[in-house]
């Protein structure tokens, strides 16, 4: 059977209140009762909701999954409903939301832990608050008062879901060729605010319809009468499953429906849904900000939902590392070299190199995601705006490693985690696989690899030509120098590792640059894949480093630091320094496009 969950708490509150900027994050304005016993008592309240409540719904949600009943509604998993209303009860779907709309207004770096909790315990479950907190902040962003009044207070509840809609059957992630049509009604709707109808078809859509709540607020694309071509003319509507008077009462049923559900590699358990607008009378809608701006305030949301997929690679890596342990520690086959004894398969050679990656290589990517989180805490509440921006530049550059790096970094671990299994890791039965079906989704939604390999490199270093990354790489070397001064031998040696490899990264960046300058673009973004990844690898490196300093100063505190730093030399010597070879499918460019193209042609 397949193991059960249990958070790492002991290494998530020394990532949120050690490694990362606790003390910082903890001194702006709002955040006065911000202490490390606060956090630690969130995420232990946390670890029991996750553990007892929703890690026993993983399994039954992949084998149950959401089916569509005869009246087109859609209904969850078997324990999911009552799951969520003990979770909204408990006030989590608020966490991290603004205090003005009865939110709890924590950071985003506790509730960067708490989501790899949800996420670690049931990936299905945890994408309905997910995409509501993407459409919380985008209207908070750039809702008027008439929305934020009427729809913030029950979605930060979680009374009422969100979702976004932005994919098309002929628009994949071609977001220029979206379709969906949008003209002004004649009359204001329920809700008092001018109304548009809305008619088109969407894809994709998690968590589109649903059970779980009594409404669900989507968020859509769609063009109005007099849009320009491209997504320049794209604007964003808020379209409610059901109507809202102007008192903030439910009104009638809106003229949307679910078409049907998908059927999955994996995450069974969460409703993908084809969505129909204005079949009949016509879907009602309300414009978001101003009208041709609608791809710019949904950024809003999918960079928020970025990160999140970001850790949801993470935690899923994680369970399935859990699984793995578990099982290695059980299984006795074959004797283990070098020893009298009959050991568990742990001890084998290879089983303990498959688990010593999975483990290094998840605390690098925990401390890599929650430092993007605390990045954009700075960002939104330093009270000093030169500050706030450089804060800002800091975690959007953060943003596309942490999505590309860690959703590939889950399938390579969650692969090896079925490999630890052997032959059972094969057999549904273990759990093992599943793990492996559910994260393969999370490279391709919310933006796939090569979406945020392209952003890395054409926005991200393009603008400014380097300067944040030259920023960040000073701050890598700074470390390194720590590292390499240090009296134990092992610290030494990562430094030496980790000097070189931010001269790789570096060396690479400029060579990416030097590309886009000389018109050579094609070469350049054939290798922005292995430059977003090989950028994943040092700088999970570095957090790997700053953690060692940390934990050789309590070594002796608890067996915990010895641990870490433990974890950090392997990563260093057994993960990074092999992945620095990435510097030549960088460099590759042009020509590697040119052969690739000249033997893959039919």
């Amino acid at each position: 059977m397949p193991a059960d969950y249990r958070a790492p708490l002991t290494d998530m509150q020394f990532v949120v209140t050690e490694l990362c900027a606790f003390d910082q994050v903890a001194a702006l304005p709002g955040q006065g009762d911000l202490e490390p016993s606060l956090a630690e008592a969130v995420l232990s309240e946390a670890a029991r909701f996750s553990q007892e409540v929703l890690s026993p719904l993983n399994v039954v949600g992949d084998q149950s999954g959401a089916q569509v009943d005869a009246q087109g509604e859609v209904r969850c998993a078997p324990g999911f409903k009552q799951a969520y209303s003990q979770f909204v009860e408990a006030g989590w779907n608020g966490l991290s939301c603004s205090v003005e709309h009865s939110g709890q207004g924590l950071p985003q770096l506790v509730a960067a832990a708490v989501n790899e909790m949800w996420n670690a315990s049931c990936m299905s479950f945890a994408l309905c608050p997910m995409l509501t907190a993407g459409a919380i902040h985008a209207l908070e962003r750039h809702g008027s008062e008439t929305q934020k009044r009427l729809y913030l207070p029950k979605m930060v509840s979680g009374e009422w879901a969100g979702t976004m809609n932005l994919t098309e059957p002929q628009a994949g992630s071609d977001l220029a060729a979206v379709a969906t049509k949008a003209w002004p009604l004649n009359k204001p709707g329920p809700s008092g605010e001018p109304g548009y109808c809305i008619h088109g078809t969407k894809i994709y859509i998690t968590y589109g319809n649903h059970d779980l709540t009594e409404n669900i607020i989507h968020l859509v694309l769609a063009r109005l009468p007099d849009a320009p071509e491209g997504v320049k003319g794209i604007s964003l509507f808020v379209v409610p499953k059901q109507l809202v008077t102007a008192t903030g009462d439910l009104g009638e049923a809106n003229d949307l429906k679910t078409v049907s559900l998908e059927h999955k590699l994996g995450i069974h358990a969460s409703p993908t849904a084809v969505m129909s607008y204005g079949e009949a009378s016509g879907a009602v809608g309300y414009l978001v900000g101003e009208p041709h701006r609608g791809l710019e305030y949904m950024f809003t949301m999918m960079n928020d939902a970025r990160l999140q997929v970001g850790i949801q690679g993470l935690a899923i890596a994680d369970r399935a590392y859990q699984q793995a342990l578990a099982y290695a520690h059980e299984r006795v086959q074959g004797k283990v070299l070098a020893q009298t004894q009959t050991r568990p398969i742990a001890y084998h050679p290879d089983v303990c190199r498959l688990l010593g990656q999975m483990k290094s290589r998840i605390d690098a990517m925990r401390a890599l995601s929650y430092e993007a989180a605390a990045m954009l805490d700075l960002a939104a509440h330093c009270p000093d705006p030169s500050q706030a921006a450089a804060y800002q530049s800091r975690g959007d550059f953060l943003i596309p490693i942490v999505k590309a790096w860690c959703t590939e970094s889950s399938i390579e671990l969650t692969s090896m985690a079925v490999q630890v299994h052997g032959g059972m890791g094969y057999v549904e039965d273990t759990g093992a696989a599943q793990h492996f079906r559910d994260a393969r989704i999370t490279t391709i939604y919310e933006g796939t690899t090569a979406i945020q390999a392209n952003d890395f490199l054409g926005r991200k270093l393009a603008r400014d030509k380097g300067s944040e990354a030259k920023k960040l790489l000073s701050e890598v070397q700074e470390t390194a120098r720590q590292l390499a001064g240090h009296e134990h031998k092992d610290c030494q040696a990562m430094g030496a590792v980790l000097l070189k490899a931010s001269a790789v990264l570096q060396e690479s960046i400029d060579a990416s640059l030097e590309a886009l300058q000389t018109q050579q673009s094609v070469g350049a973004f054939m290798g922005s894949v292995p430059l977003v990844m090989l950028s994943g690898f040092v700088l999970g490196g570095w957090m790997m480093g700053r953690a060692a300093l940390v934990a050789y100063n309590k070594k002796d505190q608890a067996p915990f630091y010895e641990c870490k730093l433990q974890s950090a030399s392997f990563y260093c010597q057994q993960v990074l320094l092999p992945q620095l070879g990435l510097v030549h499918a960088v460099k590759a460019g042009q020509q590697a496009y040119d052969q690739a193209c000249a033997f893959t042609q039919v």
